[in-house]
């Protein structure tokens, strides 16, 4: 299977005039432009309302505009839960989208990568207002995202969306809600359904480690890394939850070297803590998601992708394929497994869905 992708990705590569090799590990960070933008009388969900937000993004490539002025060649990246506006300008994904005849080549495209409401430099909980920060849902933050393109950079159109996981679910409020703002969809790793059973509970289990902390105090802690149950507890989770079992097979074959894994990854979790307010506000905000009634509104292209080894979203799972025929221009691509994939991290990896993102942009010139 993967050799027949492989050979389909050339072949579309070829078509489509982009090289066969990719740029060598750049550093996409140094090469962005940071910006911040003040979004005034932000008003939530819950009616709650801050006289003002912050949103920070990070950019790579210039704006082209069209004969009326506008921005033509922008396309926003959505980071997972926990993310920020860097997530997706490492490496692993720049080098196979960003470099000179790429996918996203920065030459011609404008990419946008913000971190989204409550996360990375944009305000979150922590920065001050701890547990009295409102109770954001994923509206709030897809409509933060509106008010930055629109507010912050000019933008009345977007060519796309690349989503992963949080981004993901986040294409398909954006569709309903801002209906002809973007070209095409690409959302990776995420359903399209209510937020409950496994998914919710795994959640909760990452809220409640951090509330029922005994140094949680209300959210109001003097150092996260006093909250050692929760961070640990986070932790654990987050690390089942992302990764893949057929590629820890591959690469963790004997107990011992398991348990020295394990014992590594505690220690590293351990010395880089989260902040808990924030985890649990950005673990919570999925809380109200549930757009299946609302795909239908979705007119633009999507190239719908997930990982049939994801943990959070596994096959079968609320159905996405029939959700995506619900949609008038939608494909769903299921990935199989193998020690290749990397579980719902595969989301990042372009080399595995490279073939069918090419005859997605092909089909949507």
């Amino acid at each position: 299977m993967q050799n027949i992708r492989y050979a389909a990705a050339l072949l579309l590569a070829l078509a489509l005039g982009l090289p066969l090799t990719a740029a060598k590990a750049e550093d996409w960070l140094a090469k962005a432009q940071e910006h911040e933008i003040v979004l005034k009388d932000f008003a939530f969900a819950t009616g709650e309302t801050l006289p003002a937000i912050s949103m920070h993004a990070l950019t790579l490539g210039e704006p082209r505009r069209n004969a009326a002025g506008e921005i033509e060649n922008a396309v926003m990246l959505l980071h997972g839960t926990g993310g920020n506006a860097a997530s997706l300008l490492q490496p692993h994904f720049g080098d196979a989208m960003f470099g000179p005849g790429q996918p996203l080549d920065i030459t011609r495209t404008y990419i946008i990568s913000p971190s989204n409401l409550g996360h990375g430099k944009s305000s979150k909980p922590s920065d001050g207002l701890r547990a009295a920060f409102p109770r954001y849902d994923y509206d709030d933050m897809v409509r933060a995202q509106h008010r930055m393109l629109t507010e912050g950079f000019g933008i009345t159109r977007l060519d796309m969306v690349i989503g992963t996981s949080m981004g993901c679910m986040h294409s398909f409020v954006w569709g309903p809600m801002y209906p002809d703002f973007v070209g095409k969809y690409v959302p990776l790793a995420c359903n399209a359904v209510e937020i409950a059973g496994r998914n919710r509970v795994m959640r909760q289990m990452v809220i409640d480690g951090f509330r029922n902390d005994p140094a949680y105090d209300d959210g109001n802690y003097a150092d996260p890394a006093d909250l050692k149950v929760g961070q640990a507890i986070a932790a654990n989770v987050l690390l089942l939850a992302g990764s893949n079992p057929y590629r820890m097979d591959a690469e963790l074959p004997t107990r011992a070297g398991a348990e020295q894994f394990y014992t590594v990854r505690q220690r590293r979790a351990a010395a880089n803590p989260v902040d808990p307010n924030d985890t649990i506000y950005q673990f919570d905000a999925s809380r109200d998601y549930n757009p299946a009634a609302r795909l239908h509104e979705i007119t633009a292209p999507v190239l719908w992708i997930n990982s049939a080894d994801d943990f959070i979203n596994p096959p079968g799972l609320g159905n996405p394929a029939a959700l995506a025929s619900t949609m008038p221009r939608a494909r769903f691509v299921l990935i199989p497994p193998s020690a290749q994939t990397y579980g719902h991290g595969t989301h990042s990896r372009p080399n595995l869905w490279m073939d069918e993102l090419l005859r997605f942009l092909k089909e949507n010139q």
